[in-house]
């Protein structure tokens, strides 16, 4: 279904083919339906391209640098619709060095839940220090009648200005970062976290509980970061509370890259419910396709891919295979809140 919309998308952003009304019964046949929420007040999070046509509106999202794309979900038969390239980011000068630059894009599902309707997830993308990051707050908190996405969204929030404010060259440096994002968030909770930067054809990581990261290259992983955590289904997590860890259990990651890699950084999400092999898969496709040019579109394609297999019952997921490890048979994937960062490698 997923290709039927991309196809129909393709067709309705060329309009040379379509009259307002064969543009508004495509919309409907393909069930593009998009509630758009705004999150920061007097700040627009989304950019919307339009199409005034005898006075008839067409919209599609355009992921934002600053703040992953929400939406509600109504039913098994809404689809999420195609981001496009936020082009206002797209002159931003990069302060990369090296002989490639890294250009990225999100793309973020929520689970539903009327009582944390942002989810637990959040993520960042700076542009110009070539730095992404993600982090998920660790649900358990509910119990305690804690919104752990609290946590993790102001821990992303600091790592941010941190990375804006310091260099990022080296894994020493982004410990630097994750010491301070640390240090200065204050809410209650716990979040795993992972920051990547590109410094000299070299990718520079420090990671924390069981989000991660691959570089795939040529349709094949060569590298997956490691989950990190004390007992299953239990990940590493920064957070005040004593039981807690801090940024000194975190992986210090380095991995030499080349034009033509491309980073699909998320969280478990994206990991418990899509096999290595088929975010092969579809990295591959995108790289045969348009969306090479258009990391948030990729980052769609493999949040939607996974959130069908979250909603599986039946399927032999990730999750499956690890649940069988301690002796739990437990079949379909696992719904929850999923990130997607897709980076594209870049020569310069």
């Amino acid at each position: 279904m997923a290709i039927d919309i991309l196809n129909k998308q393709r067709q309705l952003t060329d309009g040379s083919d379509f009259d307002v009304t064969q543009r508004r019964r495509l919309i409907d046949e393909s069930e593009i339906d998009v509630i758009i929420r705004r999150i920061l007040k007097d700040e627009p999070e989304f950019d919307v391209i339009t199409d005034d046509d005898d006075d008839e509106q067409f919209k599609f999202l355009l992921c934002s640098e600053k703040l992953s794309s929400v939406f509600d979900l109504i039913d098994d038969d809404d689809v999420l619709p195609i981001p496009e390239l936020n082009k206002d980011g797209a002159d931003v000068s990069v302060g990369g060095t090296g002989s490639t630059i890294m250009v990225a894009g999100s793309f973020y599902i929520p689970k539903l839940n009327n009582e944390k309707p942002l989810g637990e997830d959040a993520s960042f993308i700076c542009i110009k220090q070539q730095t992404i990051g993600v982090a998920d707050g660790v649900g358990g908190w509910a119990k305690k009648g804690i919104d752990s996405g609290v946590y993790s969204r102001e821990l992303m929030k600091n790592a941010e200005l941190a990375v804006r404010n310091n260099d990022n060259s080296t894994t020493d440096d982004l410990m630097k970062v994750l010491n301070e994002a640390y240090s200065n968030t204050k809410a209650k909770g716990s979040s795993t976290a992972c920051i990547v930067t590109l410094s000299d054809d070299t990718l520079h990581a420090v990671n924390v509980g069981d989000s991660g990261f691959v570089v795939i290259r040529d349709g094949l992983i060569v590298y997956k970061s490691e989950i990190q955590q004390s007992r299953f289904n239990c990940p590493f997590q920064l957070g005040n509370a004593s039981s807690s860890d801090d940024p000194s259990v975190a992986q210090k990651i380095s991995f030499p890259v080349i034009a033509g890699d491309v980073i699909v950084l998320g969280t478990d999400g994206l990991f418990d419910n899509v096999h290595d092999f088929e975010l092969e898969t579809l990295v591959k496709s995108g790289v045969d396709s348009w969306e090479s040019d258009v990391p948030e579109s990729l980052a769609w394609r493999i949040a939607l891919y996974a959130l069908d297999n979250a909603k599986s019952t039946e399927l032999y997921s990730p999750y499956s295979r690890e649940c069988s490890k301690v002796g739990i048979k437990r079949d379909g994937g696992k719904y929850d809140d999923i990130t997607v960062i897709v980076a594209n490698i870049w020569p310069l």
